[in-house]
């Protein structure tokens, strides 16, 4: 399954929405998302995850920004 994960790249600065970041991973659940990437990147501080699927997906697979993240 592919989820988009929202995040600020720091935890010690107060979150602004201006300031989230997202980025697109494989991953076989939600938690396995979340673990996966706060192993790699742990001053990450992530606002939300969320599953894409049919035509969320396909319209997120046609973004200039599309790029799935591989640890």
């Amino acid at each position: 399954m592919i989820f988009k994960v929202y995040y600020q790249e720091s935890k010690k600065e107060t979150p602004r929405r201006e300031n989230t970041h997202s980025l697109f991973i494989e991953a076989e659940t939600k938690p396995d998302a979340i673990k996966r990437v706060e192993t790699n990147n742990p001053d990450f501080n992530i606002e939300q995850v969320e599953l894409l699927e049919g035509k969320a997906l396909e319209y997120e697979q046609q973004g200039v920004n599309y790029k799935l993240v591989e640890y």
